[in-house]
């Protein structure tokens, strides 16, 4: 919700200037601009997006609405279930966790975590790589290349929309320019009008250049920086499990798997050794 509270603070800051200043805000209510630089914009953002990149773009819009799910509180349960599938192989071998893999819905392990049960690529990304443990197909320095090259792909998909709306907003500013210069060829059809009316027509032509601006740098590129951010936070989130599992093959105590998993998080969502330590023992005794 900050988005929406940055918008009304943009609106503010700018319209409340401008009345400072004593402009009359109704000048800045144009239509006609707003139908050439959003009509412009939107058909440009189509013709160099594909179908896969607009898709995404409205799902990463709607998701940075809600917030980010990458909290302390997602990574401690993250954690405590990387904690527990170390300890369940190192007790019984890592032919114990096939049957969590392959059955995640009926996986005591995996119904605990439901912060990560309910992210359906973070759960693909743990049963991928645990079958490929459980069945002992790659070596720690395969596994640790294919769970890099993974984590790439999935950064490179999630910064299509980021790239997009960027290029949408670099381009706002220039369909303003569009609208103020199509603004000016209607004010010099209208010079035979009185000094009121051209000066209302010269106004409505340069709000076109203010509105691209406005629009660019105050709205769409705020989202594309917060997408950015997103997507940074969903790459990290899978370093996380990447460390929690590497050390998991090569049968690290839980203890040691999950200090390797925690120091892969950011500092402003990672928990202290001593709260994990605490949380870890309270899950047990429960």
């Amino acid at each position: 919700m900050l988005i929406l509270f940055g918008y009304v603070m943009v609106i503010a800051a700018v319209g409340g200037g401008f009345l400072l200043a004593g402009g009359h805000l109704g000048v800045l209510l144009q239509p006609v601009e707003l139908l050439i630089i959003g009509g412009t914009a939107s058909a440009a953002f189509l013709m160099s997006s594909g179908g896969d990149t607009l898709k995404a773009t409205a799902h990463d819009l709607l998701r940075v609405l809600k917030g980010s799910p990458f909290n302390k509180a997602l990574y401690m349960e993250t954690l405590t279930m990387i904690s527990e599938l170390a300890a369940k192989a190192r007790l019984d071998g890592l032919l114990a966790i096939e049957a969590d893999v392959e059955n995640p819905a009926e996986s005591p392990i995996f119904q605990k975590a439901r912060r990560v049960s309910a992210d359906p690529h973070a759960m693909e990304f743990l049963t991928d790589y645990l079958r490929i443990i459980s069945s002992g197909q790659l070596n720690p320095q395969e596994m640790d290349t294919l769970m890099d090259l993974e984590i790439e792909t999935h950064h490179h998909e999630a910064m299509r929309p980021v790239d997009a709306l960027r290029k949408m907003a670099d381009g706002l500013p220039a369909f303003g320019i569009v609208a103020a210069v199509l603004g000016v060829v209607h004010t010099m059809q209208s010079v035979d009008q009185p000094p009121a009316v051209l000066g209302q027509l010269i106004a409505a032509a340069l709000v076109g250049t203010f509105l691209g601006i406005l629009l660019g740098y105050g709205f769409v590129a705020p989202v594309a920086s917060l997408m950015e951010q997103r997507a940074a936070a969903a790459g990290k989130y899978l370093e996380c499990l990447k460390a929690g599992l590497m050390a998991l093959i090569t049968g690290a105590a839980p203890a040691t798997a999950v200090e390797y998993a925690r120091k892969v998080i950011y500092s402003s969502q990672r928990p202290g050794f001593l709260e994990l330590e605490e949380h870890l023992r309270q899950q047990k005794s429960g």
